[in-house]
């Protein structure tokens, strides 16, 4: 016997919608690359959102089409949310932080129509617009008035605004399957070719509810969220969506992610919740601490993307009085999977206990089950100390890569993360490694995510990664790569007994190193791969 309730479709521009009417209001805060801050509201967002579906359908965007983005989070990119999946075409962001090589490989994979650009992008469109064979329409994202000369070496150029000015907004959002693409993201490509990730009305929607609840991001119409993560990297971990259904102010920073220009923003407009990478703060505390400022409004900020050093968690707690919900997700999970929300029982614990809890990447929310399994396919149980492949499935979790790349991702129906994790019996999951990060020591596992947050919590140090350098005993052993803060002083010797009675002796790392700077990849994570090539014949110093 079947239910006998409606049959509505869950649709990307149902938000839209219901934000137009129930938060028509509300503000929506933008800093330009035009170097101006911009206001507008739902309601105005709306309306020249249907304004710019109307713009695509007259330049033969239809259903399943792709139209590419290349832009910062601002208010412009917020209406080609919505103008492209909510008329059942597909929005493909791609990050400008990729190498023009991986930028024309994806758009041409993708078979882009049109691809939209922020003014700061356009020698990198005008270098590999020859290359783009799908695209015939590039979108420069702003007015005439700002348009520079040299935009006219660009083919096919048009002028969001004007595309936008010559529509009105009488347009009905068109009704359809919900399992409908909705927008395509892209892995980083670490090794080989990136893949991309189609995600389904359906599972954004369902994403955005299940990221919106009180023990997720805990998001209401009371925020004023400013998502640092960039709407480049898996749609901003959802906030442009969440935003519109529960009605908060959105601040966009538009290109100003350095400290003084975030701090800024934060301040100027009540900002309650922020969201973006561990490197992405560094910034801003070094800012802050270096100018003896405080947070006026700022209560909590999601940190995900790498595992967030527990030094950094104490910072923001205790000096600023700033909440850490520690998170983690993958572009092929839209990206949510756990955060680090408490449970009852940990109200009665200590600061020192609960900075614990939080240094973990936390539990999983509702639509996501996970598991961890042993090198033969078993699981082990929650609780364990053991740790072991993390796999994952839910219903906004990737089934296969766009146009199959690499065949069947999943493993008995579920998919492996590629991540090393453990779960305690409350079900919080911490991350100790990736799988390809572990460092094999005489045939035991060592976490290098360990011995780096150890490291990251010495006051002399900005940035550390662990890699593996050969051993001629122990196959392997950990190397430590450090950056120090600004005028610091610290030797080798001082920060490997920094170790001592922290971990196990036998995970102390070997040697240091000291650089000037680790290399970071397109969405701000550390790239170990490289730093392995770098240190490949590194010499251990010997006993």
């Amino acid at each position: 016997m079947n239910g006998q309730m409606m049959q509505q479709p869950l649709l990307i521009s149902s938000l839209i919608v219901h934000a137009e009417r129930h938060h028509g209001d509300r503000e929506i805060v933008s800093r330009r690359v035009e170097g101006d801050i911009h206001r507008t509201t739902y309601r105005e967002l709306a309306a020249r959102s249907r304004r710019m579906a109307k713009a695509l359908a007259a330049l033969g965007v239809g259903m399943g089409d792709r139209v590419a983005t290349l832009a910062w989070n601002g208010y412009r990119h917020m209406e080609l949310y919505y103008a492209v999946s909510g008329s059942g075409a597909v929005l493909h962001t791609l990050n400008p932080r990729l190498h023009p090589d991986q930028l024309a490989y994806i758009v041409n994979h993708a078979d882009d129509a049109v691809l939209c650009f922020d003014l700061t992008f356009l020698p990198l469109v005008a270098a590999v617009a020859p290359r783009l064979a799908s695209v015939r329409h590039f979108v420069a994202m702003t007015d005439r008035a700002h348009l520079p000369a040299d935009a006219a070496k660009i083919p096919n150029l048009l002028v969001y605004d004007e595309l936008v000015d010559a529509q009105d907004d009488r347009f009905d959002w068109p009704v359809f399957d919900e399992n409908t693409a909705s927008s395509l993201c892209y892995t980083s490509g670490t090794t080989g070719n990136p893949k991309g990730v189609l995600y389904s009305h359906r599972s954004t929607v369902l994403h955005t509810y299940a990221g919106a609840l009180p023990d997720a991001l805990n998001c209401s119409s009371a925020d004023a969220i400013l998502p640092v993560v960039p709407m480049f990297h898996v749609n901003a971990w959802g906030l442009p969506y969440i935003g519109c259904m529960v009605g908060a102010k959105l601040v966009f920073p538009g290109p100003g992610l350095d400290g003084k220009s975030l701090y800024e923003l934060f301040e100027s407009e009540g900002v309650t919740l922020s969201a973006g990478v561990p490197t992405v703060w560094q910034g801003l505390l070094a800012h802050v601490e270096g100018h003896g400022l405080k947070f006026s409004t700022m209560k909590r900020t999601v940190i995900g993307g790498s595992a967030c050093p527990p030094a950094m968690i104490r910072t923001f707690g205790d000096k600023y009085g700033v909440h850490v919900l520690h998170a983690w997700g993958m572009t092929e999970m839209s990206p949510l999977g756990t955060v680090c929300s408490f449970k009852a029982q940990h109200a009665a614990l200590s600061q020192d206990e609960r900075y614990e809890v939080m240094s973990k990447q936390g539990r999983a929310i509702y639509g996501v089950d996970m598991k961890v399994v042993d090198p033969q396919g078993r699981e082990i149980p929650f609780g364990s100390e053991a740790s072991g492949d993390l796999h994952v499935r839910g219903p906004w979790i990737l089934s296969r890569y766009f146009k199959d790349e690499g065949g069947d991702p999943l493993e008995d129906g579920w998919f492996p993360t590629g991540d090393v994790a453990r779960i305690d019996a409350d079900g919080y999951m911490q991350i100790t490694d990736r799988s390809k990060d572990v460092i094999k020591s005489g045939g035991e596992w060592i976490g290098s995510i360990d011995l780096e947050n150890i490291a990251m919590a010495h006051p002399a140090v900005a940035m550390a990664a662990c890699i593996a350098a050969k051993h001629p005993k122990w196959d392997e052993r950990p190397l430590l790569v450090v950056v120090k803060k600004p005028g610091a002083e610290l030797t080798k010797d001082e920060l490997i007994a920094f170790y001592e009675g922290k971990i196990a002796k036998w995970w102390t790392p070997d040697d240091v190193v000291f650089v000037d700077a680790i290399p970071l990849g397109a969405t701000g994570k550390m790239q170990k791969n490289k730093l392995r090539e770098l240190f490949k014949d590194h010499r251990l110093p010997t006993a």
